[in-house]
């Protein structure tokens, strides 16, 4: 027995020697492929069959690390992403994919039936309750599995940065407006440093956290500003650049707990941003200084991860800080954004440069077309 499937099909094929025994529409991660751990995406490459959970458990039961836990039927309207029905549990035999067990990447069946067929998963191959029962009444322990990677291109991807593009404000800066004039002072002076390019981003990101040391409370008034701030033109802009095919992500330097409140309110699923850490009782602890936007070079990187992921046909990036232009050599287009501030060095470097929302979809069309 040995279990193929196809990135770019969709689609999982059982097969005993040269025979196809079955063949099953499956949904793979909506982040496309890849190996890093908490992205969200689908390894590719050589694994097995390494466990088998749900024996005799009924239709549409619900696992929770990986015990049962309830039922759910057609009926039910549930947003989550549920495991259901059965789980074949696969481990990697590859260095790069070695860490899928861990990972919790499975073969399983969900409550988004309807999904099955596009990109959809947070990194599982997902399948519809019906069929995940017969693969798994059908295939052995030590089964192997091939997940083979994409080879075809499909859609394009926009990335937006967010402070003083998405919203009017410096997420950082109004953090520590909250902890008094002076230093405000300090951190807005460190915040135009790196934007301009003045210090390098790594040195500004520990010395502004350090002097602000945000609790619960103060995170979630910073999140609903930048709600209150959404600069003119965003909505109107991403929802012509979502009926245009563009897939849309965040990338941003700020922290993800105040930035994917803002994310929801525009639609936008995807939200590269700093991991942020509170303790038990809400007070400050720590943030990953490990995340590529806190350094030069980050958001470059991110992008690099997204087109090995996604190979899209397409890519542009809109920002108005030197972070953001960093990416310009990664992209089809840069575009530098002065709607908020106006960033001399990215303004004179800039593919192109606009000042409103509403000169995005052209450019991004004419970007698309070239291609």
């Amino acid at each position: 027995m040995h279990i193929s499937i196809s990135i770019d099909e969709q689609l999982l094929r059982l097969s005993e020697g040269d025979e196809i025994l079955r063949e099953y529409p499956v949904s793979s991660a909506a982040k496309g492929v890849g190996f890093r751990e908490e992205s969200y995406r689908t390894p590719t490459g050589q694994f097995r069959i390494c466990e088998k959970i749900g024996y005799d458990q009924p239709l549409g039961t619900i696992f929770k690390t990986r015990e049962p836990t309830g039922l759910w039927s057609t009926d039910d309207v549930v947003e989550d992403d549920l495991i259901t029905s059965r789980i074949l549990r696969i481990d990697g035999l590859e260095p790069e994919n070695k860490n899928t067990l861990a990972r919790c990447i499975y073969i399983h069946g969900t409550n988004q039936e309807e999904l099955i067929g596009t990109p959809a998963s947070h990194g599982c191959i997902r399948m519809s309750n019906i069929d995940v029962i017969e693969l798994f009444d059908l295939t052995p322990l030590d089964t192997l599995v091939s997940i083979e990677a994409p080879q075809r291109q499909r859609g394009k991807l926009i990335f937006f940065d967010c402070d003083s593009t998405l919203s009017a404000i410096e997420g950082i800066d109004e953090l520590a407006r909250a902890r008094g004039p002076e230093i405000f002072q300090q951190v807005v002076d460190l915040t135009n440093a790196a934007m301009n390019g003045e210090i390098p981003l790594h040195e500004v990101f520990p010395r502004r956290m350090e002097i602000i040391r945000p609790d619960k409370a103060l995170c979630e008034s910073v999140a609903r500003q930048y709600m209150e701030t959404i600069v003119v033109g965003v909505r109107e802009t991403l929802q012509t650049l979502r009926e245009d095919g563009w897939t849309i992500v965040i990338i941003s330097g700020g922290f993800a707990p105040l930035i994917k409140p803002l994310a929801e309110t525009l639609g936008v699923e995807f939200v590269e941003a700093v991991p942020l850490f509170l303790d038990e009782s809400g007070d400050y602890a720590g943030y990953d200084a490990h995340f590529p936007s806190t350094r030069n070079g980050g958001k470059p990187e991110i992008i690099r991860e997204w087109k090995a992921a996604m190979r899209p046909k397409t890519t542009v990036m809109v920002g108005d800080g030197i972070s953001d232009l960093e990416s310009q050599n990664e992209v089809d287009l840069f575009i530098g954004f002065g709607g908020v501030v106006i960033r001399e060095v990215v303004k004179n470097s800039a593919n192109h440069f606009v000042e409103s929302f509403a000169d995005i979809p052209a450019l991004a069309k004419k970007a698309a077309k070239r291609k």
